[in-house]
């Protein structure tokens, strides 16, 4: 899946065409998926078409929607900032102008956190530290990458770290039977750090190409539980100096700034290097990909819009921002 995006760009605005998306073959698309996400963002297209001037009532109106959509205070006001250049600029004279440029304004922003995460055959295994709270789906989202990288050609093994909840081991067996790799497991209340050794010393014996690693769900307040995932990191290190190759956070995006702020935390403890970001199908709250690309710019990996494997997809910034503000080319 990929976007054909074209625009032009002045040292005060945007003139653009829309965000066209280009759906692989067979694909469900994103839209169908981001219904809800995309509902908040609706009225906009009635402001504007009510409207019969660019104006400051306009304006608020479309502030108010933009940060209702959850796109949090610092993306609504950058946005706007940059419209309103636009405006006084002349780009945007008219109406029909404001939402390709407001389209624009979202593109530019999420844009530059579109990083596909390659597996560097170089670093064998490739890990991969997973982390987050309770319930934001992280355990799920290993399985379906693990069936990701296992459709790539890879051998994949997993790592049972989250030792304090004993259905999260349970679970990740599970995800390991029906992919059909192995899962690396001690009994509930191992030490996890433990664990996650034991699973890089194994992968590396079996000559595993990516080594995924469950973490315990922890509350990112509780500061002793982020030294623990401080301490996973330095145990790995004995082994391979680079270890982890990735730590991804998982976040819902049902808990719209809520995830901003375990986003902030986590980075702050552990150094993110990617997201995920959940749950996207079933809420209204997915405007907060851009607070967390404007106030952290950490590359969102994948974004989950459904049960299956296949509906964990490498994020796409164009096809994405089309989903949730969908307009026309002729403006």
């Amino acid at each position: 899946m990929f976007s054909i995006f074209k625009r032009k760009k002045s040292g005060a605005g945007v003139e653009t065409t829309a965000v066209r998306p280009v759906e692989q073959a067979g694909a469900d698309p994103l839209e169908a998926r981001l219904a809800r996400t995309r509902s908040h963002l609706k009225g906009l297209f009635s402001l504007v078409a009510s409207a019969g001037q660019v104006d400051e009532d306009l304006l608020e109106e479309i502030e108010t929607t933009l940060l209702t959509a959850d796109l949090g205070v610092s993306a609504t006001e950058r946005i706007m900032t940059r419209l309103r250049e636009a405006i006084r600029s002349g780009n945007v004279a008219e109406p029909a102008q404001v939402l390709p440029a407001v389209q624009a304004e979202l593109y530019d922003l999420i844009e530059p956190c579109e990083q596909f995460l390659a597996v560097d055959p170089e670093k064998k295994p490739f890990v991969i530290l997973m982390v987050g709270v309770n319930g934001v789906g992280k355990t799920t989202t290993i399985g379906k990458l693990a069936r990701r990288y296992l459709d790539e050609g890879l051998k994949v093994m997993l790592a049972a770290g989250d030792t304090f909840r004993a259905a999260a081991v349970e679970q990740l067996k599970a995800w390991g039977e029906r992919n059909g790799v192995p899962v690396i497991a001690q009994q509930s209340g191992a030490d996890s750090a433990a664990v996650i050794f034991d699973a890089l010393q194994s992968a590396k014996a079996r000559g595993i190409d990516v080594l995924i690693a469950d973490t315990a769900g922890r509350l990112h307040t509780q500061s002793h539980l982020m030294d623990e995932l401080a301490k996973v990191r330095r145990v790995m290190a004995k082994l391979d100096a680079e270890a982890p190759h990735e730590t991804m956070l998982v976040v819902d995006a049902g808990t719209g700034q809520n995830a901003l702020a375990q986003a902030r935390q986590f980075n702050q403890a552990v150094t993110i290097t990617g997201i995920t970001v959940t749950k996207l199908d079933g809420t209204a709250r997915g405007g907060v990909l851009f607070a967390v690309a404007e106030e952290l710019g950490i590359p969102i990996r994948f974004i989950g819009v459904g049960e299956t494997a296949a509906d964990l997809r490498p994020f796409d910034a164009g096809t994405f921002v089309h989903a949730i503000l969908p307009v026309d080319a002729s403006g």
